[in-house]
């Protein structure tokens, strides 16, 4: 996968950071964050090197479960407006699953939009908002593999086939069956894509940093996000020079208020629909 910018791309995406949409802005942060610190399970990259909007996702089957060794690739598609409208999610590798469409769109209550649709059984606060990211999606859908949601299924055989297979206790073995013929058919493709796919717990868990080429990868995050500090602090200057101009403020006058927020919220939305 091509999680790596081109010098060029990242030359042209530097020079033109000020008329950057705030999605591209905020997907950039993203991806190197998942570059540096990667969800386990998962590899993350670029579909084409100059659009952050489209990227691909390889999953890795967790060990114990019916997808252990499993490698399974996917697209992720961001709309202008992320984050406040939610990205699909959809999977290349042909799924199995209750809560994956035959086109392979996931059908889970993070990924839908924050509206009041009361005949989907799902509350406003189980669906997308602007907090999520693309980490809370991902830890989402490989709890949804493990533990999917048999109540408003988007395959219904596949969910029927799983109650069967769940309520047996594993005697009825026509859907563990299925999903080990699809582990199966993902190592040719694995071997294809150069990747070692992990089978044991141990491997599974190991996060490493994807290497950058060169350091200009960096420069540009931070170039982009040191200019909009630059312009917050002019701003900060500005609103205190007029503060003093209007018989602003002493340093130790009480009374004054400063915004603030908590970073500490609360991840919601890992229900499925």
């Amino acid at each position: 996968m091509n999680s790596e910018m081109s010098p060029g791309v990242r030359s042209g995406i530097a020079m033109a950071h000020h008329s950057t949409p705030s999605s591209q802005k905020a997907l950039m942060m993203e991806l190197k964050s998942l570059q540096e610190q990667p969800v386990e399970g998962f590899r993350i990259g670029l579909v084409e090197e100059s659009d952050l909007y489209n990227w691909e996702v390889a999953i890795f089957g967790p060990p114990n479960t019916l997808y252990e060794g499993g490698y399974f690739k996917s697209h992720i598609k961001f709309p202008i407006d992320y984050p406040y409208s939610p990205p699909t999610f959809r999977f290349l590798t042909k799924m199995w699953h209750p809560n994956i469409y035959e086109n392979g769109d996931v059908c889970i209550s993070i990924l839908h939009p924050p509206v009041d649709d009361p005949q989907s059984g799902e509350l406003p606060s189980e669906r997308w908002n602007p907090t999520q990211n693309v980490r809370t999606i991902l830890l989402s859908v490989i709890s949804l593999l493990n533990e999917p949601n048999t109540f408003s299924p988007a395959n219904v055989d596949a969910s029927v086939m799983f109650r069967k297979w769940r309520d047996s206790k594993g005697k009825d073995k026509e859907y563990a069956e299925i999903i080990r013929k699809q582990v199966v058919s993902t190592v040719a493709e694995a071997e294809r894509d150069g990747v070692k796919v992990p089978t044991t717990l141990a491997e599974y868990c190991v996060q490493t940093r994807v290497p950058s080429q060169d350091s200009s990868s960096d420069l540009l995050y931070d170039d982009l996000y040191d200019d909009d500090m630059e312009e917050e602090e002019e701003e900060d200057e500005d609103e205190e020079e007029s503060d003093m101009e209007a018989g602003g403020t002493s340093g130790g006058e009480e009374g004054v208020t400063t915004g603030c927020y908590d970073d500490d919220q609360e991840d919601s939305g890992n229900e499925d629909s």
